[in-house]
C-alpha cells in the first residue's frame, strides 16, 4: 500500500501542470454542481425561510404524494413526455441525414458555405427566436397572417393560441434552429472514415447511396448511439425558456410541462411560493431522467458494443 501511494504521489508530481489545469474545473463542479445538492433535503421538509433548510420541519414524502395526487400531475408529465419524444423522433435523424448528405457532396466550397448557413440559427438566442416566430406566424401582424388575409380576405387562426399547434411550432422551430449544429459531430465522425472503403466499393460497382448505407452509416453508428443515450437521459428535461415564452392561457393544456410547473409553484408572482414542493417535483424529474438513461445504456450495451459505461 505504501509503495502504491508513493507511486501515485510521484505520478501526480510528474503531471502537476496538468493537475493544476484540472483544479479549476473540479472546484467549479464541486461548488456549483455538488454543493447545491445539499439543498435537495428541503424536498422532504416543510421549508420555511425563517427557520432555514435544516431548521424546517421534516415531513418525509408528503410533497411527492401531494404532487402525484394533484389533478395537474398526470397532464404535466404526459405533456413533458409527448413533447420530448416528438422532438426526438422528428429531430434526432435530421442532423444525421444532413451530415451524410453534406459528406457526399464534392464541392468543398459549397459544403463549407452550406454548413455555415445552417449553423447560424443555433447562435440566435431563444428570446430572439421566439420573437422571430411571432413576427412570421402572427395571425394579425405576421407574414403568415398578412399573406393569408391577402389571398382569402380573412385572418387565419392564431397558431400560438392553438393547444395542438404549440407542439408543432416548438419542435419544428427547434429543429430548424439546431439541426445544423447537431450535424457537426457526425460530420467530424464521417471525416474519420477511411477513403479506401469507398474506393473498394466503387470498384465493386456500389452506388453513392449504397456506400452511404453500408460504409458511412455503420462507421458513425457508435456516435449515433452515444448521442441517443445522452438525449434519452433528458427526456423529462425540456428547456424551460422557450416553452415559457411561447406559453399562454390558450395553449396551456399542452404547453404546461414540468419545468414551467416548477417555476410556477417555486417562484410564484402571487407570493405563495412553495420551495419544498417545487424541489420535490424537480427531484422526481431528475430521478426519472437517471432511470431512463440507465435503462437506455443497459439496452445499448446488451444489443451492441457501444455504451456510456
Amino acid at each position: 500500500m505504501k509503495k502504491k501511494f508513493q507511486k501515485l504521489r510521484l505520478e501526480i508530481w510528474r503531471d502537476r501542470e496538468l493537475y493544476l489545469f484540472l483544479l479549476l474545473p473540479v472546484i467549479y463542479i464541486i461548488i456549483f454542481a455538488y454543493a447545491p445538492m445539499g439543498g435537495l433535503v428541503i424536498a422532504f421538509k416543510d421549508y420555511s425561510v425563517r427557520k432555514g433548510i435544516f431548521g424546517s420541519d421534516w415531513i418525509g414524502l408528503d410533497n411527492f404524494v401531494r404532487f402525484f395526487e394533484s389533478y395537474q400531475s398526470g397532464r404535466i408529465i404526459a405533456n413533458t413526455i409527448i413533447l420530448s419524444l416528438y422532438e426526438i423522433l422528428a429531430g434526432f435523424p435530421i442532423p444525421i441525414c444532413f451530415a451524410l448528405m453534406l459528406n457526399s457532396l464534392k464541392g468543398d466550397r459549397f459544403k463549407k458555405f452550406s454548413q455555415s448557413v445552417v449553423n447560424l440559427p443555433h447562435f440566435i438566442s431563444t428570446t430572439v427566436m421566439v420573437g422571430i416566430l411571432y413576427q412570421l406566424l402572427s395571425s394579425r401582424t405576421g407574414l403568415y397572417g398578412m399573406v393569408v388575409e391577402m389571398l382569402t380576405g380573412n385572418y387565419p387562426a392564431d397558431l400560438f393560441a392553438s393547444a395542438n399547434g404549440f407542439r408543432h411550432l416548438y419542435v419544428w422551430s427547434g429543429i430548424w434552429q439546431n439541426f445544423g449544429w447537431g450535424s457537426v459531430i457526425y460530420t467530424a465522425a464521417l471525416a474519420g472514415v477511411d477513403p479506401e472503403y469507398h474506393e473498394a466499393a466503387q470498384i465493386d460497382g456500389a452506388t453513392r447511396f449504397q456506400r452511404i448505407l453500408h460504409i458511412d452509416l455503420p462507421c458513425i453508428l457508435p456516435t449515433i448511439i452515444i448521442n441517443l443515450i445522452l438525449r434519452m437521459g433528458s427526456v423529462m428535461s425540456i428547456g424551460f425558456e422557450k416553452v415559457y415564452l411561447m406559453q399562454n392561457g390558450l395553449n396551456l393544456t399542452t404547453s404546461n410541462i414540468i419545468s414551467t410547473y416548477v417555476y410556477q409553484v417555486g417562484l410564484s408572482a402571487t407570493g405563495t411560493s412553495d420551495f419544498s414542493f417545487a424541489t420535490a417535483v424537480g427531484m422526481f424529474n431528475s430521478c426519472v431522467n437517471l432511470l431512463i438513461i440507465t435503462v437506455t445504456n443497459s439496452i445499448a450495451r446488451k444489443v451492441g458494443d457501444t455504451s456510456l459505461w
